[in-house]
């Protein structure tokens, strides 16, 4: 089977939300007649929320494109987009679209299955013991905090996720992660599990990241207020890996990490390298 990696050169997608007036300019990372995969920003909810119609959400924007006609939709002829897998909230990076239903209902298939191989990379507090590790630990809903979720052995669904350390800093880790099932936060539930929280993720203690922290002398200019580094949950889904649903050749999506992940990586580098 042979083996096509993914070449972003389609222009991207633009949408925009009256309830709340904000916009995204989403990269597309992988198209073809059946796929496309987008590289989804943080803090944009995958699905629509239940509970919250006016809360934005991709599949409800990419849908109202279609019915506008958009020109990202006149361009590609799209009258179909449907999602067989989800990112969380706080998360970026790919995402996988099926163009049509018959690609959709194999692409459903392959997740089911737990097929696709899929890598995150996060940023975290503190540093593991070991260089490669994994956390099999049953994870349920919350009992007390709505939309949390926690470690669970008696009544949580089987979750495990692979971890390996892409590098240490003095205090934080920028690891590599698996998730072998798919459950909601797992990632995230899994690393405050074995107390290393990823950076910024408030719902699971994990603290924004700022420059004073790793610069030494720092001085803020001007006396303005600083700015966080890392203000959202530092997490990315860099790579899939899955059959083609339709010509079952095998492809690798990838995704460039977000902008703030890049930066707070470097100044990690400069000023809290091992």
């Amino acid at each position: 089977m042979s083996e096509r990696a993914s070449a972003p050169s389609a222009p991207p997608i633009k949408l925009s939300s009256p309830e709340t007036q904000e916009f995204w300019e989403i990269p597309v990372v992988f198209e073809d007649e059946h796929l496309l995969a987008i590289n989804k920003p943080s803090r944009l909810l995958t699905s629509p929320d239940p509970d919250d119609a006016n809360r934005p959400s991709l599949m409800k924007l990419l849908h109202a494109g279609i019915a506008a006609g958009k020109p990202w939709t006149k361009e590609r002829g799209l009258t179909y987009l449907n999602n067989a897998h989800r990112l969380d909230f706080e998360a970026s990076g790919v995402l996988l679209l099926a163009k049509n239903k018959p690609a959709f209902i194999k692409l459903a298939d392959l997740f089911g299955a737990d097929l696709p191989h899929r890598t995150y990379v996060t940023l975290v507090h503190g540093t593991p013991e070991q260089d490669e590790f994994e956390v099999d630990a049953p994870i349920a809903p919350h009992q007390i905090s709505p939309g949390l979720m926690r470690v669970e052995p008696d009544l949580g669904k089987a979750a495990r996720t692979g971890f390996k350390v892409l590098t240490k800093f003095l205090g934080f880790t920028l690891l590599q992660c698996q998730p072998f099932t798919d459950r909601i936060h797992q990632i995230r539930v899994h690393l405050y599990h074995v107390h290393l929280p990823v950076l910024g993720d408030a719902l699971y203690r994990g603290n924004k990241l700022y420059l004073s922290q790793i610069k030494p002398k720092y001085r803020a200019r001007d006396d303005r207020e600083e700015r966080p580094l890392i203000s959202s949950a530092a997490l990315h889904a860099d790579t899939l890996t899955l059959p083609h649903p339709v010509t079952g050749e095998k492809i690798t999506i990838t995704a460039k990490w977000p902008k703030d992940m890049e930066v707070a990586v470097k100044y990690l580098n400069l000023f809290a390298g091992l």
